[in-house]
């Protein structure tokens, strides 16, 4: 093994939101010593807030915090939407994301923000998703669920559901879908399978439930297969996700946003990770919320945040292997 192999990938990982679970769970990931031996965890956010966490939830401090912002733990109301933890919790992502792009870290990871509490401040906030593409600049994104060999994708995320039919377009679906394979192959997978959901009951029923199918999601599906992609579908999305249809399959993709997370958070819901895809960064991320109700009580999970860390150190490896 040469020095450079012994390199540990460097991960900025975001507080979350203060009166939420994720410092709790940052902290305990932080001091780990099982992560510790596969990465160096930066975490960003606010000192006092790490400092109150540490001291109740780990058995030592972090050795490394990036500061940015000053809101103190004694003015966090703990479990309640807040505009400050709100705003704290926004510029600890993206001072973490601009590093990121910057160079200063080779990955990001995100603990749970509060939509509602951003924009209590003002600040229009429909997701971690969406915010990180902006910074980046970024157009062609999208969002993936994972957890071992079970990942799905989605084509629409986070718009309201009578919003959905007219967001689906073949063209969407095939920069969602080539994204999809391409994050598979990231992982190692030389010949990736993906299934396709269709958006109406009974996949349409040949158009008397809904035309989107033969209209939109087909055609789309053979410029898939035209290009070289192993695709299947549009199927039925009350069947897609039972054991023997899913198991044929390295990655689902989803029409909407509670198509695809309701049946993977029944599946893996204490392991899930949620990446980004398209990005010009690594970002994953937990695949759980704030937790209001069990905040700042010493008994959150944490293993989706250590499967989002370590999903995202195999994704630095691999990235430099591509690049070497």
């Amino acid at each position: 093994m040469t020095g450079e192999d012994t390199i540990l990938p460097r991960i900025a990982l975001t507080m979350g939101d203060p009166a939420g679970i994720g410092p709790e769970i940052v902290v305990r990931a932080a001091t780990n010593p099982d992560l510790a031996k596969i990465a160096r965890i930066i975490i960003y956010g606010c000192t006092d807030i790490i400092a109150a966490a540490a001291a109740r939830f780990a058995n030592r401090s972090p050795t490394s915090v990036i500061a940015t912002g000053n809101l103190k733990f004694d003015s966090v109301r703990v479990g309640f939407e807040n505009a400050e933890c709100g705003l704290a919790a926004r510029e600890a992502v993206v001072i973490a994301t601009k590093d990121v792009l910057a160079g200063k870290a080779d990955a990001l990871v995100t603990a749970p923000m509060n939509k509602a509490s951003v924009n209590l401040a003002g600040v229009p906030f429909t997701g971690h998703t969406e915010l990180i593409a902006e910074l980046c600049d970024c157009s062609n994104f999208a969002m993936m669920q994972s957890a071992e060999n079970l990942r799905v994708a989605f084509v629409t995320t986070h718009i309201p559901l009578r919003e959905v039919p007219d967001a689906i377009s073949k063209s969407r679906i095939i920069d969602v879908a080539e994204l999809l394979e391409n994050a598979i192959r990231a992982e190692g997978i030389k010949s990736p399978a993906i299934a396709v959901a269709a958006l109406n009951p009974h996949a349409g029923e040949n158009g008397y439930m809904g035309s989107e199918e033969n209209d939109i999601i087909e055609p789309a599906l053979n410029i898939l297969r035209e290009r070289g992609i192993k695709i299947d579908g549009p199927f039925p999305p009350d069947t897609l996700f039972i054991e023997k249809t899913r198991a044929r399959y390295h990655g689902i993709l989803a029409m909407y946003h509670d198509q695809g997370h309701i049946p993977f958070k029944m599946l893996a819901f204490d392991r899930g990770v949620n990446s980004t895809l398209g990005l010009p960064i690594i970002r994953t991320s937990v695949d759980h919320g704030t937790a209001f109700n069990i905040a700042w009580r010493g008994t959150a999970d944490t293993g989706s945040l250590e499967s989002a860390l370590r999903l995202a150190t195999i994704r630095v490896r691999g990235r430099h292997e591509v690049f070497a």
